[in-house]
């Protein structure tokens, strides 16, 4: 019996709880529900899972922290660029996250698919589908140093070799550490998440 073209495509789309299908390769900001990408990014594990405690260091814990460092560094960065920090990294409800060796491993394949989907995301949220140049460059400072506070606190890493690989530390309150550097469960990323994703988009 012969297949149908359609029945022997790769398929390219992922089901969401929601009940969504989103296709990788033609994401549709239509099928994307912060929802998912909450309940998605809560357990996905920055580090590989490779940090300490009981629980993973999930995206969604990530998200949270990068956008306060963002806030502490731009504190007049209105309501749109500060959603736009906490969806930075929301692609990876669909794609996971994968640790930056291997993208230099695989090369353009996995940023070329990651830019669509962060693209429709933000499109899904009223915001434009690219950052302008420096709310980007805001972004990856603050990245970049929630990445030495996980390397330091969570993942192994002594200082003088975060520093080389994600710059200077940032200053940090010792409530902020004890509370967004002690992995969450699961549950509390996915409340927490939505629960800042719902505070922005009231403003």
């Amino acid at each position: 019996m012969t297949k149908s073209p359609r029945a022997s495509e790769p398929r390219a789309w992922q089901r969401m709880l929601s009940g969504r299908r989103l296709d990788l390769l033609d994401p549709s900001a239509l099928d994307i529900e912060i929802e998912d990408i909450a309940h998605g990014l809560a357990r996905v594990a920055r580090w590989n899972g490779q940090t300490s405690g009981a629980h993973i260091y999930s995206v969604a814990q990530h998200c949270l922290l990068v956008e306060i460092l963002a806030r502490v560094r731009a504190p007049r960065l209105d309501r749109s660029g500060r959603l736009a920090v906490l969806l930075h990294d929301a692609p990876e409800y669909v794609i996971g996250d994968m640790i930056s060796p291997f993208k230099v491993v695989i090369g353009d394949a996995y940023k070329t698919v990651e830019r669509r989907l962060l693209s429709a995301i933000y499109r899904r949220f009223g915001l434009p589908p690219k950052p302008a140049p420096e709310l980007q460059k805001l972004i990856k400072i603050a990245d970049l140093q929630a990445a030495y506070l996980e390397a330091t606190r969570l993942a192994g890493f002594e200082a003088a070799e975060a520093r080389r690989f994600f710059g200077r530390p940032p200053e940090i309150s010792p409530a902020l550490e004890r509370d967004y550097l002690k992995p969450w469960p699961a549950e509390t990323a996915q409340h927490r998440y939505l629960e800042r994703y719902r505070k922005l988009a009231a403003d």
